[in-house]
């Protein structure tokens, strides 16, 4: 299980095609691609534990470099495209990438990093003073293996949320380059993809699932469709176009496509759809319903996180009979643990922590290591939930967004779920700010599908909308809207930006 099989055996076979541009690579272009990057690794001096860092956008050449990395046993860290400079020196710094890889399109940034430890770096697509062009370096060297071929790992980091990215980092196994991942033995399992696979990815490459998910059916001898930005009518043009068979997606992607007018969203045929699969972020129960009326039953649900430390898992039957509930654990044993880390019986809230023999560490941050286990090794992702008696899981919310106000625990995610299904939000985010009297109020940060609605009337009609459906301390006392939330392209928010420009000032407007 690995792309250089399907490249010695049908080579010629469609690999990767981009959405946008049509280019298509074929399996053997991909194996001599990967192997030219692995060649110029031990030319610079890497060997098996080194590590690069590669800042793109979905670009052609992002899964050949990350196939190279891997086959040469390196770390191989992907940086987010919309990064500021700030945070982009601070992950290559911090992972000790010894080469940087980027591309002209994102060539103002690049000439402004300092990167104290990197050695070498390239550039794709044009000429950067103070960069190599990687396609000058990689044609001059052989498209054949690397004599100590190994299995490297991604090192990925967190989207930085509620704070500095943390980079997880797990051992290297010493193996070959062919042994089966996890994420491609349970994609083969539970979603059944094969060489045969057609599979859409909508999302940035460089986020853990996308990354994993693409290596798998690659190495499952399916062909990828990627989206180099998502569209959510162009979505479904390729799905019909490409007769995709396998996607992956997140909860905000499913609302900005049912926010396409009806003709939009039939105008598409979307039956070729085998399993369409979504996490990153708990998704609203009558999206989700929605969802299900309009694909039918293919519509697949997992929770897990870049640590690898457990998987939990539902298919469309299983979640209509436990509407809202992100599924069983299939890898390690959940536990819900209150604030004295005592376990909590079914039903009640509390940090969900997963039992298993998997062991990660926060790179360079042993304080952040220790304070995700427990005393028996039990490790966390900071989510909120609890389990059901039948043992299916249910996500609250990350115990860092939590609000208190006059006492009580507010979940904001409830309150987001019911604001996104008012026809003229697009998407939403509920915070704590300042208050004299109760600590923190509930606010509600908005962006609308036109800012021409936005005012006091509408305020006051999301209010009432919220009012409708929970009780009044959980809804929002103020509403502010916004040209555009900070959403993570994977679909997280950056609630500490949104925060930090309430709590810095507290005299911010208030509808």
């Amino acid at each position: 299980m690995h792309p250089s099989h399907h490249a010695r055996d049908n080579p010629d076979k469609v690999a990767i095609i981009m959405a946008d541009s049509g280019q298509r690579i074929t399996y053997g272009e991909l194996d001599a691609g990967s192997n030219r990057v692995a060649q110029l690794m031990r030319a610079a001096g890497l060997s098996a534990g080194d590590g690069i860092a590669v800042m793109l956008e979905n670009h052609p050449r992002f899964l050949e470099l990350a196939l190279g990395a891997l086959r040469a046993g390196l770390y191989f860290t992907p940086i987010g495209s919309r990064l500021t400079t700030a945070e982009v020196e601070y992950i290559v710094n911090d992972c000790g990438a010894r080469i940087f890889v980027t591309s002209a399109a994102l060539a103002d940034r690049a000439t402004e990093l300092e990167l104290d430890r990197v050695e070498r770096r390239y550039i794709v697509d044009g000429d950067v003073e103070g960069y190599e062009r990687l396609e000058t370096a990689t044609d001059a060297l052989p498209a054949e293996p690397i004599e100590d071929e190994t299995a490297g790992q991604s090192m990925l980091y967190s989207s930085g949320t509620t704070g500095r990215p943390k980079g997880v980092r797990r051992a290297l196994s010493g193996g070959p380059i062919d042994e089966p991942a996890a994420i491609t033995l349970l994609l083969q399992g539970l979603w059944k993809v094969d060489a045969e696979t057609v599979y859409l990815s909508p999302a940035p490459l460089y986020h853990a699932a996308p990354l994993g998910f693409n290596l798998a059916v690659l190495a499952l001898g399916g062909t990828s469709v990627i989206m180099e930005r998502f569209d959510p009518e162009r979505a479904l043009t390729l799905i019909a176009q490409h007769a995709v068979s396998h996607s992956q997606w997140v909860p905000t992607m499913f609302v900005r496509m049912l926010k396409l007018d009806a003709a939009a969203r039939t105008a598409h045929d979307v039956s070729s759809l085998r399993y369409a699969i979504h996490a990153a972020a708990p998704c609203p129960i009558e999206i989700k319903e929605r969802m299900l009326e309009w694909w039918g039953p293919i519509v697949h649900e997992y929770y897990a996180g870049t640590e690898g430390n457990g998987f939990c898992w539902i298919g469309p039957q299983d979640w209509l009979a436990h509407r809202g509930s992100v599924g069983k654990a299939l890898v390690g044993v959940l536990h819900i643990l209150d604030d004295d880390g005592q376990e909590l019986p079914a039903g009640e809230a509390g940090a969900i922590y997963f039992e298993s023999p998997a062991e990660f560490e926060y790179h360079n941050d042993p304080d952040k290591t220790r304070a995700s286990r427990t005393a028996e090794g039990w490790s966390t992702l900071g989510d909120v939930g609890y389990v059901d008696e039948e043992g299916f899981l249910y996500l609250t919310d990350r115990k860092a967004h939590m609000i208190i106000s006059g006492g009580v625990n507010v979940y904001p995610q409830e309150v987001e779920n019911r604001l996104v299904l008012h026809p003229k939000v697009l998407d939403a985010a509920v915070i704590g700010v300042p208050d004299d009297e109760l600590g923190e109020e509930v606010k509600a940060v908005v962006q609308l599908a036109d800012m021409a609605d936005a005012g006091g009337a509408l305020a006051t009609e999301l209010v009432a909308f919220c009012r409708e459906e929970l009780s009044g301390i959980k809804c929002p006392r103020s509403v502010d809207f916004v040209e555009e939330l900070p959403r993570h392209p994977t679909g997280k928010l950056y609630k500490r930006l949104l925060r930090d420009r309430y709590w810095k000032d507290q005299g911010s407007r208030r509808i």
